[in-house]
């Protein structure tokens, strides 16, 4: 059977103690999230931050000539919208949906209003924004130093990680555009896992055989990814009140 839409699919939302869910929640609107479906343009003004829950977007630099590149990726884990509260009204980067699916969007206004309390609701979206930053650094380093093989383990690995199920829907030329390469090259990589039966490709569609066939075949960029999100993305309502120079 199919899940109902809940917000608290989202880890953020679910994270809230119950005072800051409650304000937030009666102007979350849930929406889908389709397939190449563009939310936010360079430059443009942020009218709401989204909060997936079963789509996964791709932050993406796009060149002067049209060539881009995925800067992070945002699922379940977190939010789209980052600068409205990091001091800017504007994104520099587009926002694009790399895997169909659904979430929530709230009014930029709110969030930035609850930002503004302080207490659990900014603790969290910061720790969260250092989780992404972490991302953005190791992406930016992994596709100047890994092979496109190792980039494709990595891109496949996070995007499991997000997914409940192991069949991707996704073209080639997505993936193409997440990790600034030519297509023949995905094209390649994808033959060499396929051949090695750690996945089966078909035309738009990926299956992951053997998870464990991937983290072989990533470079250390996965696992650093993931140890920061799931250090930082911890319960907030663990998180004690008050700073100390043990944390």
């Amino acid at each position: 059977m199919a899940t109902l839409p809940n917000p608290k699919q989202n880890h953020l939302l679910a994270a809230l103690p119950d005072a800051e869910f409650n304000r937030l929640a009666t102007a979350l609107e849930a929406v889908p999230m389709l397939l190449g479906e563009t939310l936010y343009e360079p430059g443009g003004q942020l009218a709401h931050v989204y909060f997936p829950t079963t789509a996964i977007v791709s932050l993406l630099y796009v060149m002067e000539s049209g060539v881009s590149t995925e800067s992070a990726s945002v699922g379940n884990e977190g939010v789209l919208g980052i600068s409205l509260f990091m001091g800017g009204d504007t994104t520099p980067s587009s926002a694009v949906v790399q895997t169909a699916g659904q979430g929530y969007r709230l009014p930029a206004v709110l969030l930035k209003e609850e930002f503004n309390r302080g207490g659990p609701v900014q603790r969290l979206l910061l720790r969260y924004t250092q989780a992404l930053v972490t991302q953005m650094f190791q992406t930016g380093a992994c596709n100047r130093h890994h092979s496109i093989e190792q980039q494709l383990c990595r891109w496949l690995l996070l995007t499991l990680d997000r997914m409940p199920t192991n069949e991707l829907v996704i073209t080639q030329e997505l993936v193409a555009n997440a990790l600034g390469v030519r297509r023949e090259g995905v094209t390649e990589a994808a033959g060499n896992l396929q051949r090695a039966g750690i996945i089966s490709y078909r035309r738009g569609h990926i299956s992951v055989l053997k998870r464990a066939g991937l983290e072989t075949g990533s470079c250390e960029c996965y696992a650093v990814v993931k140890k920061e999100i799931d250090r930082l993305l911890v319960d907030v309502r663990q998180q004690p009140r008050k700073t100390s120079l043990a944390q």
